[in-house]
């Protein structure tokens, strides 16, 4: 939701989601491990698997997802290639990368989350020149 709302969308950010490969996600498990709460693993549920890691700095989440797939239609996606998806929003004097909305909208629908895939709808409608 962070990178979401950095795009403009109106909505509270709880957390700070990661989202790179499985050697980018265990490379940056070992750069925050002072600040681990859970280590990058492999993690399966029932709709997405990733490697998977939870830290806390300065009392903010941070939640690190290398090759992030989805159970769609009884199979696994392949990974999600995170690069063409990138996109670049300016933060004080930093470059922050985000992934797109419309690919966070597509991403929300295949997992079901429906109220949040209608949100990003909603405001790539309401909003095309904001778009990355």
């Amino acid at each position: 939701s962070t990178g979401i709302a950095l795009q403009g969308v109106p909505l509270e950010a709880h957390d700070i989601d990661l989202q790179t490969d499985a050697l980018g996600a265990y490379a940056i498990g070992q750069r925050l491990s002072a600040f681990v709460v859970t280590p990058v693993h492999e993690r399966i549920s029932p709709r997405i698997r990733s490697h998977f890691g939870v830290f806390v700095i300065d009392g903010v989440t941070v939640e690190v997802m290398g090759d992030v797939q989805k159970l769609i239609d009884s199979h696994w996606e392949d990974p999600v290639a995170v690069a063409p998806e990138r996109r670049w929003v300016t933060l004080a004097d930093a470059q922050v990368p985000v992934l797109s909305l419309v690919y966070e909208e597509r991403a929300y629908r295949a997992l079901g989350r429906l109220e949040r895939a209608e949100l990003l709808s909603r405001w790539l409608d309401d909003n095309p020149g904001m778009v990355l």
